[in-house]
């Protein structure tokens, strides 16, 4: 274990871009701490370990992932998010303790957020759906992040048409909040819920426009038809 991570942050600082780290920066409203490597790269790293990994119990998994999130370092995140979601199929639902305290205590950006969120919690939550209301209470964290992914864990459950009924109770939790990165957290689940069900979307957010701000508004209906748009967005 200590070996593949000490191999892997050798690679990344080999691979660490002055540019890339100034570029990189720019997406993010907070300091974040990179090591200026490409994602796609990062990823590439990754994945030359993943029969290595496979091999290890999850036990060893989760604390080698414990190691690369402690660091800080957003790419280092990356190739936890990717370690815990390769190993996805021995998912149990002891595993909450372990995903809820990464989210609680070292995700610190959009990015982390995401990754894990999408991916691996997402995944966690289609397997074990009475963790839902796990999402409910996360919803109502005075943490950014944790608000945050009490949405985009939904993004791909949505996708599929999934829990519809709790993706309506995590916006009605988020609805009126006044951080953008949460607005556009669960404006983007209720836009992956639309795939599926569009109208109900759209009367959730007809009914709630009047006080809905407007960026998850407008993240919500991005892809429903023009017509749908105009009435939605009209005062």
């Amino acid at each position: 274990m200590d070996t593949i991570v000490t191999q892997i942050r050798k690679e990344l600082k080999q691979n660490s871009d002055p540019h890339n780290q100034a570029t990189g920066q720019k997406f993010f409203k907070e300091k974040v701490k990179i090591h200026g490597v490409k994602t796609a790269l990062v990823l590439k790293i990754a994945k030359t370990y993943n029969s290595e990994v496979l091999a290890m119990g999850k036990k060893t998994v989760f604390a080698m992932c414990e190691e690369f999130w402690q660091s800080g370092y957003m790419e280092e995140s990356f190739i936890a998010c990717h370690f815990t979601y390769l190993i996805r199929k021995n998912y149990k639902p002891a595993d909450f303790k372990v995903f809820d305290r990464w989210v609680n205590e070292y995700v610190s950006n959009w990015a982390s957020c995401d990754t894990l969120c999408n991916h691996t919690i997402g995944t966690f939550v289609e397997m074990y759906p009475d963790y839902l209301k796990n999402l409910k209470k996360w919803a109502k964290s005075e943490n950014r992040w944790v608000k945050r992914a009490s949405a985009v864990t939904l993004i791909i459950p949505a996708k599929k048409g999934k829990f519809l009924k709790y993706i309506f109770e995590i916006a009605d939790i988020l609805l009126n909040d006044s951080d953008d990165l949460v607005q556009k957290g669960y404006g983007w689940m209720l836009k992956a819920a639309s795939e599926v069900h569009q109208k109900q979307v759209f009367d959730y957010v007809v009914k709630n426009k009047a006080t809905m701000p407007r960026t998850a508004l407008r993240y919500a209906i991005e892809k429903m038809p023009k017509n749908l748009k105009i009435i939605a967005m009209a005062k």
